[in-house]
């Protein structure tokens, strides 16, 4: 998938996470985003050759707008490992066919545009420490929490800012000490 995206591909791929965010992943068809924009669906593959390219498109959108949304609310903040797991939940509950379709699946890296997957970890990346392995297994807890959380798995007594605040300690950066273990 090219950076660069024509306006008529801009407005199929806003067309068609529209209908996802709202109806859902089986309100995604190419039929359905041509019926929304009023043209054939044929044309349709003059700018997007298929379901997948269009769903990548979807998914690259998504990732560039998480990359932002962390980046500001990590940028200065005196917790950035609160910030961000707040942001994340926020935003996948906010978003949550979206969510799923950017995290459900394999993620096909070589269609994304260059770059795009790091801009997007660079915040918990950056929330962890720098440490990429601690970032990988922070978001896995998130990803985890979300994905119970919109699936309705936790029952109805569930402290789920207390669930969030024991994994969020879990994965803060490890302080360094002065005095090395004895």
């Amino acid at each position: 998938m090219a950076e660069r995206r024509s306006e008529r591909l801009a407005q199929i791929v806003g067309a068609a996470r529209a209908l996802l965010e709202e109806r859902g992943p089986d309100a995604l068809t190419m039929r359905s985003v041509a019926e929304t924009l009023g043209i054939r669906a044929p044309s349709l593959y003059k700018h997007v050759p298929d379901k997948a390219d269009l769903e990548t498109a979807i998914v690259a959108d998504g990732l560039a707008e998480m990359a932002d949304v962390h980046a500001a609310a990590i940028a200065g903040h005196p917790d950035p490992l609160l910030a961000l797991a707040q942001t994340y939940r926020a935003w996948a509950l906010h978003h949550p066919h979206l969510y799923r379709l950017m995290t459900a699946k394999p993620l096909d890296r070589d269609r994304l545009p260059e770059g795009l997957e790091d801009r997007a970890a660079a915040p918990i990346v950056d929330a962890c420490g720098g440490d990429p392995d601690r970032a990988r297994a922070a978001w896995a807890f998130a990803h985890g929490m979300v994905s119970l959380e919109l699936a309705d798995r936790f029952p109805p007594d569930a402290d789920l800012g207390a669930a969030w605040s024991a994994g969020i300690d879990a994965y803060r950066p490890m302080e360094v000490s002065a005095d090395p273990p004895r």
